[in-house]
């Protein structure tokens, strides 16, 4: 049986509030919940325009025991797509017990309500930074699991906890997809990246310079044993990132057990690549100034993608250009984000 109606946790989010709109087009129902902690109220407006419904917001905490069981029952919940996290990896290494108590604690009070309330169905936003410094690329589902920061340990821990509980309950299903670096937004160019401060990651910082917020993009590491020095990873398209999500439940909706997938694109781009790109996509030259390695950062890591093109029969589509012009789509519609747009 297929389950129609969705929690995604941290919903109004960059990759949360593109699945919202990519389960929405596949038939399903999504119940948006969000703390607003990096995001804006106003997601749910830009969702609207772009799927002409209005999605259910709860508003609150996933580590808010009593909310998450009056949503449950109040929305009959089927499934969970979990997204909410903290997320940046240099703040993980200077607030570690800050990671640990939302992304590991929050997961498991999320799992303790699903239990409570009979809901076997999970859907974890995981990340390529649970396979620590590489060992080889492209990175397939067989490398070995560990990190180089507290962020990548949290998303290690919960994916062990989605191991444990599967183990114990025949009935439960937990697919754990492993990102690698997602960019990009609609192509409405109503919703994109819309991070609150200064952006932890690098597209939108690079949006933002060529916009005239920033004065100039700051790479991280130029250094690297890399063909122009700059650290390379594999850019998705957040859409392709999406879709994956609905692959992959709609393939396995009536299994069980834990099941891994890299989502990638099996391509690695590096940051001055990303830089020039970016130049196409806006017309005009973006600076940028080497700055120092951040700490727990590796110097390349791209995607072996071959296990879901062949058991979900997914890939990503999108190229670099393309995640490239719409971001600027979305960023010169949008020039100081959706918390100061007032159009």
């Amino acid at each position: 049986m297929m389950e129609n109606t969705i929690l995604v946790t941290g919903g109004a989010g960059f990759i949360g509030s593109h699945t919202c709109i990519a389960l929405h087009e596949a038939g399903f129902r999504p119940v948006v919940l969000d703390n607003f902690s990096n995001a804006s109220v106003r997601v749910l407006d830009q969702l609207e325009r772009i799927t002409g419904q209005r999605f259910p917001l709860v508003r609150g905490d996933i580590r808010d025991a009593d909310l998450l069981r009056d949503t449950f029952q109040r929305y009959r919940i089927d499934a969970v797509f979990h997204f909410a996290a903290l997320k940046a990896v240099g703040e993980s290494v200077r607030q570690p017990l800050a990671y640990y108590e939302n992304n590991v604690s929050g997961s498991l009070a999320l799992l303790q309500v699903m239990q409570q309330c009979g809901v076997r169905r999970m859907v974890f936003s995981s990340s390529a930074t649970v396979y620590g410094e590489p060992q080889y690329v492209p990175i397939d589902e067989a490398h070995p699991i560990g990190s180089t920061n507290p962020y990548g340990w949290s998303k290690v821990m919960v994916e062990q906890l989605l191991r444990d509980v599967a183990s114990a309950d025949s009935d439960f299903l937990a697919l754990a997809l492993r990102y690698f670096n997602p960019v990009g937004a609609h192509e409405s160019g109503l919703l994109g990246e819309d991070p609150l401060g200064t952006p932890n990651n690098l597209v939108p910082f690079i949006a933002q310079t060529a916009i005239g917020r920033r004065e100039h993009v700051q790479v991280f590491g130029s250094d690297y044993q890399t063909t122009d020095g700059t650290g390379v990873r594999d850019y998705i398209h957040v859409m392709d990132l999406a879709e994956g999500h609905v692959a992959a439940f709609r393939t396995h909706c009536g299994d069980f057990g834990f099941k891994p997938y890299n989502l990638g694109t099996g391509r690695g781009s590096s940051v001055l690549e990303v830089i020039t790109a970016f130049e196409k996509s806006c017309g005009a030259h973006i600076p940028w100034e080497a700055a120092p390695r951040r700490p727990g950062d590796v110097a390349v890591n791209w995607a072996d993608p071959a296990l879901a093109v062949k058991r979900l029969n997914w890939r990503a589509r999108r190229d670099l250009q393309t995640m490239t012009d719409d971001v600027w789509r979305w960023q010169s519609a949008y020039p100081n984000g959706l918390q100061e747009h007032t159009s």
